[in-house]
């Protein structure tokens, strides 16, 4: 069980890494977004594929757009802090519970 406790663990702390990664992408993306970027620029290009896809997906079921500002970065965020806060500490929790 122990390996499988180890496996969990290491698992979760990944993902949490992942997450917060992302997270900050998301956020820098948001940032440049203000400054009308080069488009043609790869950092920007990166960004873009990076966070427009997963805005679409959100702008499909939620209209994100208020007031002239866009919503879905924010929306995004508070997601993936739900999705770490809540699965990732639960499989840290069931790691901590196989090991002993």
């Amino acid at each position: 069980m122990i390996v499988l406790a180890t496996f969990l663990q290491a698992l979760a702390q990944i993902i949490h890494m992942v997450i917060n990664i992302y997270i900050w992408v998301v956020i820098i993306a948001a940032l440049i977004s203000w400054v009308r970027p080069d488009p043609y620029n790869p950092i920007v290009q990166t960004l873009y594929r990076l966070t427009e896809p997963v805005y679409a997906w959100i702008r499909r079921y939620i209209p994100t757009v208020i007031g002239g500002i866009d919503l879905a970065p924010l929306i995004l965020i508070i997601a993936l802090q739900f999705f770490d806060m809540f699965f990732v500490r639960l499989m840290l929790q069931l790691a901590y519970r196989l090991a002993g």
